[in-house]
């Protein structure tokens, strides 16, 4: 696949001749208005018509495109500039010229490249003064003006569209970047960050209007010995088994995150316990399910702590520390179990079959 740097010189082309190309039609406009001679006309079409076309062939032909092209665009300050005293300096054209020429290496986004283009222009136009002589006609009559109108428009609409293509383009990616970052990449959950996030959310609701929420805190029993015994590729798969579980269980509006290693947090938002530790046994025996393919013996279970949103919940850590008291009672009572916040496990043998 091409490079930016390789695809420079054929983005660049079109926008050239367009350029250079409207410029050619306001300088023609003065020519024509002062009778210029022969020779006049003619470095105006090499400039303005031709140029465009000789830049894209040495920069394609180069063995390096890119600086091929970063010379062609100091060129293109030069001889925008050498333009000016073939005018007569007049000045509507002369200032429109050298300022969008200025504009349109400041666009490129090529550090320096518009400082660069300074003593280029001040080359090109002492140049030009030497081959056409000083001959200093600032006026710049209707037929000038109008001539200019059409570039500044078009100039102004172009840089506009291009800084709008940017604009979405650096949007979209930093949106991508947002994603990365509330994502877990392993499991396709969002991460800690994210997570705590959304449940002080949750927490502030509740406080301030009483809303219900459930936190659930699942760890996948005995998972450092599957680490241990079968190695940490198996172990991955285990923690990505258990995480489709997980999605499969929750609804959109709530919030299920990888907390750390083998432990997962699920915000169940507008839900009470008795609703929420359904679900939590749900999880619980889908996960006693999961048969993977590569070790079919293996059984994995996971013991779950569910713990509701309460006043006395002064901060997030006090609602978390409730969902953990409630994980290890599931721990000590057995495993491979939920227990609530009231500290009571549920056997999964006693466990009522979800609807």
């Amino acid at each position: 696949m091409a490079t930016y740097e390789q695809q420079m010189p054929r983005r660049v082309y079109p926008l050239r001749v367009l350029g250079m190309g409207l410029g050619g039609v306001v300088v023609s406009v003065v020519l024509w208005q002062r009778q210029a001679s022969s020779l006049e006309w003619l470095g105006m079409v090499m400039l303005c018509f031709v140029w465009p076309h000789v830049a894209y062939q040495l920069s394609r032909r180069s063995a390096d495109p890119y600086r091929a092209e970063i010379r062609n665009l100091l060129a293109d300050s030069a001889f925008a500039a050498a333009l000016v005293p073939l005018m007569h300096f007049s000045l509507l054209p002369s200032v429109l010229l050298c300022t969008l020429t200025m504009v349109d290496k400041i666009t490129t986004g090529i550090r320096g490249l518009w400082a660069r283009s300074i003593p280029a222009m001040l080359a090109g136009g002492a140049v030009g003064t030497l081959l056409t002589g000083i001959h200093w006609s600032p006026e710049s009559p209707m037929p000038t003006i109008l001539a200019c109108l059409p570039v500044m428009a078009l100039h102004t609409i172009s840089v506009s569209m291009v800084s709008y293509r940017l604009i979405r383009k650096v949007s979209h990616q930093n949106m991508l970047l947002d994603e990365l970052r509330r994502v877990d990449t392993l499991t396709g959950l969002y991460g800690r960050g994210h997570w705590q996030e959304k449940a002080e959310a949750a927490l502030r609701q509740h406080h301030a209007g009483n809303e219900p929420a459930c936190m659930l805190m699942l760890d996948i029993d005995s998972f450092k010995q599957i680490n241990d015994q079968h190695g940490h590729t198996l172990g991955d798969e285990v923690i990505r088994a258990v995480a489709h579980v997980v999605r499969g269980n929750v609804r959109a509006t709530d919030c299920a995150g990888r907390y750390g290693g083998d432990e997962f947090a699920i915000l169940l938002a507008g839900m009470g316990v008795e609703e929420a530790a359904a679900v939590a046994e749900r999880i619980r025996a889908q996960t006693e399910a999961i048969r993977l393919r590569d070790m079919p013996a293996l059984r994995i279970t996971a013991s779950i702590g569910v713990a509701a949103a309460h006043p006395r919940h002064g901060s997030l850590r006090a609602w978390m520390d409730a969902a953990d008291t409630a994980l290890y009672v599931a721990k000590n009572a057995g495993r491979n179990r939920v227990a609530n916040g009231q500290h009571t496990a549920t056997d999964p043998a006693m466990a009522i079959s979800s609807p």
